[in-house]
């Protein structure tokens, strides 16, 4: 296995033992968090695309507002995260989080799209602050060399949170997508139509809100069980070095075609799964069969945690990736049954492919691995770029055509595997310098 080396900035040494096990589990529990208000986003694209008229393009904006905050907002927090410390980064991440649940509240009662598209990237912003903060605090708390396994075993709990919030959230607001056309009403109607419409969404948010102040409030309280040595300050060019080291480079494409295919994949799965040729269901049941897909990543986490043990990663994300080309090409080439499950098991190939694609490309980072998360978290902006590309795709053709594109994507994926295989002597690269 490749060795990911553990900076002293954050380790098992900065802490007791006793401490480094619970510190895992605050990390865990954020995993879960920010998993499962992520993965909302596929519910909401089926309730605002009927309330608003969106087509399929228009839909995936929401996407976009979400995912276009990890590029603007990744390489800021990793610099402030290297002030602040990690728990400390965290709670701020999440009292911004909250912030964006609350502002929800005005968004519905405009009943102007816009207004969520606004919402929904201030609370991407407080997602992507704590996920620099946790993809490299959980591979620093442990021994480097099973630093994969580890990130796997946390994103099995962001996989829990997209398994949970999605089901949870089909009942709630695809269970009330409405009876009344939106196109029959015209003027003050139509808003005060889409303001009475959003409100189930709005108070969802609100208890998410409530619940996220809680947990804000535990990681404030547990800040200085970490001791951090956070290194000479460092500024936005030197940040961007890191991209000057090929595997890290291609690890970040890999990284942005990855979140953009998954993330497109589950975009579109509830019309998908509603078309007469593929399982004609209704829009609620489709949504309550996103289960499949998230659970599917987060069983396929918890198993790939044990397996990253004894094989290479390299191996392993190159099979997957080819699994997943095999799967939608399945499901575009069929229909009905046969064509849903392809789909659907999709999720449980992407069930590693964040994380191990993740430890491959920060090898040797060492002291740095704080900047090297922010631009790879930056990386994950392919989530608002890619899905509005298949949204295109799927107006100028149809949503099995669009399956092209996340193809192309887990085909970059594949190669990226191959070239950490031919670079192996990579993984003993020296570390990084701090400056």
């Amino acid at each position: 296995m490749i060795d990911t080396p553990a900076p002293r900035s954050a380790s098992s040494d900065a802490a007791a033992p006793a401490d480094v096990g619970t510190l895992q589990w605050f990390v865990f529990g954020l995993f879960f968090i920010f998993g499962g208000i992520t993965s909302l986003n596929d519910v909401l694209i089926p309730k605002l695309k009927e309330l608003f008229e969106l087509n399929y393009f228009e839909a995936m904006l929401i996407q976009s507002a979400f995912f276009a905050a990890y590029f603007i907002v990744s390489l800021p927090a990793a610099l402030l995260i290297r002030r602040t410390g990690y728990l400390r980064g965290a709670a701020l991440g999440l009292l911004v989080m909250m912030g964006g649940c609350l502002l929800f509240l005005p968004a519905a009662n405009t009943g102007q799209f816009p207004a969520f598209l606004a919402a929904l990237f201030v609370l991407a912003s407080g997602v992507t602050i704590v996920q620099v903060v946790a993809n490299p605090l959980i591979s620093m708390l442990g021994e480097a060399k099973s630093a994969s396994s580890r990130l796997t075993f946390a994103q099995a709990f962001n996989s829990l949170g997209t398994t949970v919030f999605p089901y949870v959230g089909a009942i709630v607001i695809l269970g009330t997508l409405a009876t009344v056309d939106p196109s029959t009403l015209t003027g003050p109607a139509l808003t005060a139509y889409r303001a009475q419409e959003t409100q189930v969404i709005t108070w969802a948010y609100l208890a998410i809100a409530a619940a996220i102040f809680v947990v804000a409030a535990v990681v404030w309280m547990n800040r200085r069980r970490l001791t951090e040595d956070h290194g000479p300050a460092v500024n936005v060019a030197q940040a961007f070095a890191l991209l000057k080291r090929p595997r890290f480079a291609f690890g970040s494409l890999g990284i942005f075609v990855y979140v953009g295919a998954e993330v497109a994949v589950a975009s579109i799965m509830v019309n998908y799964l509603m078309q007469a040729d593929t399982l004609g269901l209704a829009a609620r049941q489709a949504g309550e069969l996103l289960v499949f897909y998230w659970g599917g990543a987060m069983v396929g986490r918890f198993i790939g945690a044990a397996v990253l043990r004894v094989v290479q990663p390299w191996i392993v994300l190159a099979t997957v990736a080819s699994g997943s080309i095999l799967l939608l090409s399945l499901s575009a080439l069929t229909g009905g049954t046969v064509s849903g499950v392809a789909i659907l098991a999709v999720g449980l190939m992407n069930a590693i492919m964040f994380p191990t694609i993740f430890t491959l490309a920060s090898v040797g980072l060492g002291k740095r691995a704080a900047e090297g998360s922010g631009i790879i978290c930056m990386a994950i902006v392919g989530g608002a770029l890619i899905p509005p590309l298949t949204g295109a795709v799927a107006d100028a053709s149809t949503l099995r055509v669009a399956l092209i594109v996340p193809i192309v994507c887990y085909a970059v994926i594949v190669a990226f595997a191959t070239y950490c295989r031919r670079s192996s002597a990579a993984a003993v690269e020296t570390p990084v310098e701090p400056y």
